[in-house]
């Protein structure tokens, strides 16, 4: 996910959300929590729709399998064609965004942003999003902190379950137009401890997608942006950027985690945090509306311990975990008329 132990960025944007504040990933997260004093909405109920947890898993572990997906390498490349031909394989209509990007250290990283899509010609459409690269060291953690990490939790997980989802529209097509896009290079920041960290050097590949998206003047109802929803016990917070540029979404995806009784991952919890992630440029660019549901610790301000470690690996992902998050999404699309 974009942030690190001292967490991506840090900018502290003054917003204007009650109590609230939130910060560009550099520093460790502030914390500042409330309760919603609004309640689940129980003006209908939804039907769980059909999420494989087992079939999210296994897509996880084949990305790992490959080895660290950091940009420039044999595995990145791997993983890439295997994404890719996944998203073929269900009937998706693929573009994979090819360009340069200049590193933190001036490293010109060779990104591929890869894009499924579904219903072309409607022009309803809803973004979901995810990250499938991997950070290029450990250094949140103790050791082998120059080494990269596999990045199960962050990267993985998100691209796995999305695969499913669209293994899921292959099968039940949703009403309306779904674009799944895959960014690149989230990953890549500056090290923790760096002196004057700029924000800029995360989330590249997002930066350049909102700038030149896949097609021409492309534009979405709304987006989600799904990182690090993969491990045990995980909690999904309303983080402030998401409450800032889609209040309405963070209410519309919070009450469907509610109605399908997964208010232990989607608690009505408000929280300042993340940052410079993946859909802040989704929003503040390409001008679409767009939350993160990203798994964060309001008691201890910070993600899960294996966040930025070798830790992060096939042992933290638990598959009720992903079965949550894929039905919480599945059902808002498929609820889209």
């Amino acid at each position: 996910m974009a942030q690190n132990g001292n967490m991506k960025t840090k900018v502290i944007i003054g917003l204007a959300i009650s109590t609230l504040f939130f910060t560009a990933c550099g520093e460790e997260p502030k914390t500042s929590n409330s309760t919603l004093p609004s309640k689940p909405k129980e003006a209908y109920r939804i039907t769980p729709p059909s999420f494989n947890a087992d079939s999210a898993y296994q897509f996880i572990a084949d990305q790992v399998a490959f080895g660290p997906r950091v940009p420039n390498t044999e595995a990145h490349i791997k993983t890439a064609e295997y994404i890719t031909e996944k998203l073929r394989s269900f009937d998706a209509n693929v573009v994979v965004q090819t360009g340069v990007v200049p590193a933190f250290d001036g490293t010109k990283l060779n990104i591929q942003n890869i894009i499924g899509s579904y219903n072309l010609e409607n022009y309803n459409r809803v973004l979901l999003m995810a990250h499938w690269d991997s950070r290029p060291f450990a250094d949140n953690g103790t050791e082998r902190k120059n080494e990269p990490i596999d990045g199960a939790n962050d990267g993985g997980s998100g691209v796995g379950v999305l695969l499913e989802i669209a293994r899921q529209f292959q099968q039940k097509s949703p009403n309306v137009g779904v674009d799944i896009v895959l960014f690149d290079a989230e990953d890549y920041g500056q090290p923790t401890g760096t002196p004057n960290p700029k924000p800029a050097t995360w989330c590249l590949g997002s930066q350049y997608w909102a700038k030149t998206p896949h097609l021409p003047n492309y534009t979405a109802n709304y987006g989600i942006l799904l990182d690090m929803v993969g491990a045990a016990n995980a909690v999904f917070t309303q983080e402030s950027i998401s409450l800032y540029y889609a209040p309405q979404i963070v209410d519309k995806v919070w009450n469907v985690a509610a109605q399908l009784g997964y208010t232990n991952y989607f608690p009505f919890m408000k929280t300042a945090h993340v940052g410079e992630d993946d859909h802040l440029y989704v929003n503040r660019i390409a001008k679409i509306p767009s939350i993160d549901i990203i798994q964060y610790d309001a008691n201890t301000g910070s993600f899960a311990p294996h966040w930025h470690t070798h830790n992060d690996n096939m042992d933290v992902i638990d598959k009720n975990t992903l079965k949550a998050v894929g039905q919480v999404v599945l059902a808002t699309v498929y609820n889209e008329k």
